[in-house]
């Protein structure tokens, strides 16, 4: 599975065509305006201009105690209340099993784990694979997260052997 070789609706509506990340690490979020960590959208972007090759994307979704009721313009403005930039997709359904996103039907196949609240965090590496997902707690510039980033970077940027 390659989550690159989708294309995703961004929240005005337009396409947003994944294959674009391919070469990029990404960091897949799910996320709320009314939430204990709404604040998380600022180190979210953080994280997003912290290294040149990782991508943010923000998906919103009301499925956690209903804390993103609103509209596009609502999510906007909330993100952009907390500095944020990067990507924002339209919402997302993520724990009914008869309405979840494909995004995330795919992501739950690959790695076994849906998030259990707001703000969980998807990591997919520059092939577009799933390789870890971290829960609401974890804060996108922790050390969990950036080690894990740098690793992923680190492999990519390793010389190819050419042995025969």
């Amino acid at each position: 599975m390659n989550l690159y070789e989708t294309t995703w609706t961004a929240l005005d509506g337009k396409p947003f065509d994944a294959s674009a990340l391919q070469g990029k690490v990404t960091l897949l979020v799910n996320v709320a305006s009314e939430c204990g960590y709404t604040k998380q959208y600022r180190e979210l972007q953080e994280l997003n201009d912290a290294f040149e090759d990782v991508q943010v994307i923000g998906f919103p979704c009301n499925d956690f105690g209903a804390q993103e009721p609103g509209g596009a313009e609502t999510i906007y403005e909330c993100a952009t209340s907390y500095d944020a930039s990067f990507p924002l997709m339209e919402k997302v359904n993520i724990t009914d099993d008869t309405t979840r996103s494909s995004l995330y039907a795919s992501l739950f196949d690959a790695t076994g784990v849906l998030p259990e609240w707001n703000f969980g965090k998807y990591l997919v590496n520059q092939e577009g694979m799933p390789v870890a997902f971290f829960g609401s707690k974890i804060t996108p510039t922790s050390d969990e997260i950036t080690q894990r980033i740098d690793a992923l970077l680190a492999q990519n940027a390793a010389p190819q052997s050419n042995a025969q």
